[in-house]
């Protein structure tokens, strides 16, 4: 049912960073953050600040001698103290008004549609965006603010399909409870924003455990859900690794677990998730949007230009470092060798340098991710031809930078076309039909995006039948999810195809209670 006081749902409007006015504003705006680096953030705790004898601290990955922040860090004590803040705190916040937690997440909406650009900033400082990947990140998170309000005032209003004769019949949608919330550092952000209004305008109270690699946004965040007027514990912040989370997740209080990143971890979170601990009355809930091996077909009917720019944009955007991100392209034989030569072409034009100089491509997150993505560029020199890049770029920060990394004749079966990477390596097979394209295309573990290019209204009825993803475009690249038009979320072992931005997303944060009363 539409809330006659907020309009009709739109996404937030990219930002045009060739006019000099935004520019302007987007090098103000680096300036402010810049002068906050290297600060102490306190852990929040049932609305209290806390601190502790560790401190861990995020870096520029563009210049890692540059700190972002330091951030207090959280043993499994204070995990378990923020997990029994969440659980006091749910006592009031299950019964405030479904209004008064839409109203709340639409003045965090407006707080930080006031301060884009200033988020933006910390997006390039402390996960190397450039201004349009940082841009789209912001816009996403008011986006989930603004969406997910409004479908909590339309789940508010949900009814039965029928009316038994003779009753009254009811259907409330309910909270479960205390939730882990454990996001991603390449969208720390959206994601992170999104998980964590999603579990409070339902009703329920979060225990927020960010990457390590992205703690200050997530610092910056809950700052401004704070001046937004979420009550203490409703929100409570732990940084931490590994043994932080676990305590989380293994907590017999913690009803649900939200969790976007790799499957290795997720399927450890979901394999904790599952053993019932001691006192625990219920099952956990475990929501997970996890890795990808995302693939392009390109038929030999394709637009050429627009496949192009589409497998480059997707492969390259924000180096790689999306589970939507494609790292495969399977061309058809008839143009393989011509779309080769423009790739190359459309690859190598791309600018590389320093995120805050706004270059098209920069680092990736840290060192331990350079030297992942450098070994599987090894390895693909011994299953594919290099067509371009396949080395670290020296900058003048000592950024953990790749140059945009391309191999042609990859087996279907190889290493770098089966196992994610999380870098910007792009592999591309030849296919001899379109039968053996769609088969290629599906014989991954993932299922989360892809795309096809083709003239062909027989082929994109084949791949939306066939090509086994939870994501699928057509003529346009596999990245760029927008919510309300793409709810988001995979097949196989990308995850629980939650649908993140979409109208059964919020369903996954609350139980159905069906309530029946006989007419006198």
């Amino acid at each position: 049912m539409a809330n006659p006081s907020l309009p009709p749902f739109r996404n937030e409007p990219f930002t045009d960073f060739s006019t000099a006015e935004n520019k302007r504003a987007m090098h103000l705006a680096l300036d402010r953050a810049r002068a906050e680096l290297g600060q102490t953030y306190d852990l929040i705790i049932g609305g209290s600040d806390l601190q502790t004898s560790d401190t861990l601290k995020s870096v520029n990955p563009a210049n890692p001698s540059e700190v972002i922040g330091i951030h207090y860090a959280a043993t499994a004590k204070e995990a378990n103290a923020a997990v029994e803040a969440a659980q006091l705190a749910f006592a009031a916040w299950r019964k405030t008004s479904v209004a008064d937690r839409v109203a709340l997440l639409i003045r965090a909406a407006d707080l930080i549609r006031q301060r884009h650009f200033d988020f933006c900033a910390w997006l390039v400082l402390e996960v190397g965006k450039n201004y349009a990947e940082a841009d789209a990140d912001v816009g996403e998170c008011i986006d989930f603010l603004e969406f997910y309000a409004r479908e909590a005032l339309r789940l508010d209003a949900a009814t039965t399909p029928i009316q038994y004769p003779g009753e009254k019949n009811l259907l409330r949608y309910v909270p479960l409870g205390v939730g882990a919330v454990i996001p991603p550092w390449n969208f720390p952000l959206a994601i992170m924003a999104g998980m964590t209004t999603a579990s409070i305008v339902c009703g329920n109270t979060v225990v927020l455990k960010p990457s390590p690699d992205a703690p200050t946004i997530a610092a910056k965040f809950l700052s401004v859900m704070e001046e937004a007027g979420v009550p203490d514990g409703v929100i409570n912040l732990v940084q931490g690794g590994p043994e932080v989370g676990r305590t989380i997740v293994e907590h017999p209080q913690v009803r649900f677990i939200a969790f976007t990143g790799s499957k290795k971890v997720g399927l450890e979170i979901h394999e904790r998730a599952a053993k019932t601990q001691p006192g625990q009355h219920f099952l956990k809930r475990t929501i997970l949007e996890l890795g990808g091996k995302d693939t392009i077909i390109v038929d030999a009917d394709a637009d050429l230009d627009a496949a192009v720019d589409g497998v480059t944009a997707s492969a390259f955007g924000f180096n790689g470092q999306k589970c939507s991100a494609c790292s495969r392209a399977i061309v058809a034989e008839p143009i393989y060798d011509t779309f080769l030569d423009r790739l190359k072409e459309r690859v190598e034009a791309l600018t590389h340098g320093t995120p805050a100089d706004n270059f098209q491509t920069g680092p990736v997150i840290n060192e331990v991710a350079k030297k992942r993505v450098l070994d599987y560029i090894a390895i693909g020199k011994t299953e594919g031809r290099l067509i371009t890049g396949g080395i670290a770029v020296d900058t003048p920060g000592n950024g953990f930078n790749v140059a945009p990394t391309v191999f042609a004749d990859v087996a279907p079966t190889a290493r770098i076309a089966q196992e994610e990477i999380f870098g910007p390596v792009l592999a591309i097979i030849k296919s001899n039909n379109f039968d053996e394209a769609l088969a290629m295309a599906n014989n991954t573990e993932y299922g989360l995006t892809g795309a096809i290019y083709t003239s062909s209204r027989e082929k994109l009825d084949r791949a939306e039948a066939e090509f086994h993803v939870g994501n699928l475009y057509f003529n346009r690249k596999c990245t760029g999810a927008m919510v309300g038009a793409h709810p988001f979320g995979g097949f196989n072992m990308s995850g629980t195809d939650s649908k993140a931005g979409g109208p059964d997303y919020l369903t996954l944060f609350t139980q159905a209670k069906s309530i029946a009363e006989k007419r006198s």
